[in-house]
């Protein structure tokens, strides 16, 4: 009577380790899903990040300037937020994740986006170079400089001086017999010659 007491408990106690060595096991596939890294600080203070406060989407560029980094890597829409890891020395800019631009970091306009938190300050990443810069052939060059030739004026002259002419009056020869007398001597002639023939005539 003992030994089937003794049967029974020992089946019992094999049945049970059997069970839980099969609940124990997991078939493959049935792992849980690992869970995504999110944005949490240390000592469970939240980061600091933008929000696109601005009337349209904001642009996000790969530096903090528009001149040196003209084509944006992306845009934030409005309302849309992003982790802010910090800002120019003149809090200008704002340096934010964002995985469209070079090294999943960008830059946004201050002044278009709220800030929450406190960022520190981080120094502008260096200007890209370009791959090859303008020379030029200096014998190229040389030949496309033309010098012009120097032409010297002629020397001016001056005029000879103006000689004006002189006139002297003339003066006429004084004759011994008077014409004058003698056109009326001849007047008075003919008068009388006429004179005698109208008279003769009657």
């Amino acid at each position: 009577m003992r030994i089937s007491q003794g049967f029974h408990i020992g089946v019992l106690i094999f049945a049970a380790s059997c069970a839980g060595a099969l609940l124990g096991l997991r078939p493959p596939g049935a792992a849980r899903a690992q869970v995504p890294a999110t944005n949490t600080a240390v000592g469970g203070i939240d980061p600091a990040y933008i929000t696109n406060t601005f009337e349209e989407a904001v642009n996000v560029r790969g530096g903090p300037s528009t001149i040196t980094f003209p084509i944006p890597c992306g845009s934030l829409p409005v309302g849309a937020t992003a982790v802010a890891l910090g800002t120019t020395p003149a809090r200008a800019w704002v340096q934010i994740e964002f995985p469209g631009c070079p090294g999943s970091v960008g830059w946004v306009y201050a002044e278009y986006v709220t800030l929450t938190g406190s960022v520190r300050v981080v120094e502008s990443p260096p200007t890209s170079t370009p791959l090859a810069s303008a020379t030029f052939d200096p014998t190229l060059v040389a030949a496309f400089q033309v010098e012009p030739t120097v032409t010297r004026l002629p020397t001016f002259t001056p005029p000879p001086p103006l000689v004006r002419p002189t006139f002297t009056e003339a003066v006429r020869p004084r004759g011994d017999f008077p014409t004058g007398a003698a056109i009326l001597a001849a007047a008075l002639l003919g008068g009388l010659v006429l004179a005698v023939s109208i008279i003769f005539r009657r």
